[in-house]
């Protein structure tokens, strides 16, 4: 395949998927070692750039999961390896076995858990962060509100408890200051919430995900805007205090 060299491929292992469906957590080495196989097939390639364990398995040490990746880097399958959701004990535990490229996790202006152990410890150690649901699933954007219907067969926003009309109007002062920020620099809610991410480390990279040529655009028009310092201060302030 032509483009393959330009691009980076990045997928997954650690569920545990039965006739279609999802059945729990499964990270044994031979089961790693399957799905690694089965995901070369599909992808027509003969080598992954980032494997991430999706979730950290309790049944399964992850050194065992590290030690079984570091086999298939040393076999020329997988380039890198990279954690989800995994906190600072399991982080220090895996990287002692087979260096972590990056640690994928939920992290955006309204969901700040990793800050402190957990950014603290990619830093000393010298992991890439990947925040997913970088803008909230669009609560960031300023579309929804506390009429938003969900297409509860292909959504599950309407089961998630950020999501309800009381928790979107009790939020809506959050989302205002950051479209307020945003309104007096031509900025949507979405850019201001993707560049505070970039201003944060600069190996903190988001992935944004969208269904909209338009959407992908605004969202990578996010890297043009550079916070000031003091921009960046009075507006974390401004926002924490929400």
């Amino acid at each position: 395949i032509t483009f393959r060299k330009k691009i980076i491929l990045c997928t997954k292992f650690g569920f545990n998927i039965q006739n279609g469906q999802l059945s729990g957590l499964n990270s044994k080495p031979a089961h790693i070692r399957e799905v690694v196989e089965q995901s070369l097939k599909r992808l027509k390639t003969d080598y992954i750039d980032l494997l991430y364990q999706h979730r950290v398995d309790p049944n399964v040490p992850i050194e065992d999961v590290a030690g079984t990746v570091k086999d298939l880097i040393n076999e020329g399958k997988v380039l890198n390896f990279g954690l989800s959701q995994a906190d600072a004990v399991n982080i220090r535990k895996a990287h002692a076995v087979q260096q972590i490229t990056a640690l994928q996790t939920e992290y955006s202006l309204i969901t700040r858990n990793p800050e402190g152990e957990i950014l603290n410890t990619c830093e000393e150690l010298g992991i890439g962060f990947v925040p997913w649901s970088p803008i909230g699933r669009a609560l960031l954007t300023g579309y929804i509100n506390p009429l938003t219907k969900y297409d509860a067969d292909n959504d599950n926003r309407d089961t998630l408890p950020r999501y309800t009309p009381e928790a979107v109007k009790a939020n809506w002062p959050f989302i205002e200051a950051v479209q307020d920020f945003g309104n007096k620099r031509g900025l949507t809610a979405t850019q201001v919430s993707l560049a505070w991410l970039h201003a944060q480390k600069p190996w903190i990279v988001p992935i944004p995900g969208t269904t909209k040529l338009a959407h992908l655009q605004e969202n990578l028009w996010s890297t043009d805007f550079k916070f000031t310092d003091d921009e960046l201060k009075t507006f974390t302030e401004t926002i924490s205090k929400i």
